[in-house]
């Protein structure tokens, strides 16, 4: 019993998956800088990529930790 939990303990839930999460990512983030840099800013589309660009990068702290 005591290896089987150890086992369990000791295996990563990294998937291909989460490359795609961390790209997705990147890509808001890009998004959303370049929203910033404009001389005339879309002020929903700013408000949206802040707000999945949080959403994302929590995401992304909570799967890194799972690995």
């Amino acid at each position: 019993m005591f290896l089987a939990e150890e086992a369990a303990a000791a295996t990563s839930t990294y998937s291909t998956f989460d490359i795609y999460v961390l790209i997705f990512t990147l890509v808001i983030a890009i998004g959303f800088i370049r929203q910033l840099i404009q001389p005339k800013r879309n002020y929903f589309a700013v408000g949206f990529a802040g707000v999945a660009l949080l959403v994302f990068g929590i995401m992304d702290v909570v799967m890194i930790k799972g690995w």
